[in-house]
């Protein structure tokens, strides 16, 4: 099953129900190499899921010391696509490595994305 870690929103139960018709199982994991910052959420409808005008968002920084803590949780195929329709277009759903050696599913800022491929690691 694939993993997707969440360190925001995701975590809600309402927002897992209403995106995912389910509460997900998990386990607490940390990110290391990126820090949160804050994006404006303008979508009404993750508006009204999410109850929150702004959201966390990753920023890969590229120092080892930055982390993040948040919750691994496993989903199915269809679910990693009903979690890309609930990110807004201001997220890039990208595979990594976490602390515990699992390999997830995270969502980063795209402007993020673009550096990390540009070689800014």
């Amino acid at each position: 099953m694939p993993k997707l870690f969440s360190y925001g929103t995701l975590q809600k139960e309402q927002v897992q129900l209403e995106t995912f018709g389910r509460l997900l199982q998990g386990e607490k994991d940390t990110l290391s190499g990126y820090i949160l910052n804050m994006l404006e959420i303008t979508d009404p409808e993750v508006l009204r899921k999410s109850g929150q005008q702004y959201h966390p968002v990753l920023t890969f920084s590229g120092n080892n010391e930055d982390e993040v803590e948040g919750k691994l949780f496993e989903v199915t195929e269809a679910e990693i696509l009903q979690a890309d329709e609930y990110e807004v277009d201001d997220y890039k759903r990208i595979e990594t490595t976490f602390k515990s050696g699992h390999k997830g599913f995270i969502y980063v800022g795209k402007w993020c994305f673009t550096l990390y491929n540009d070689g800014l690691k």
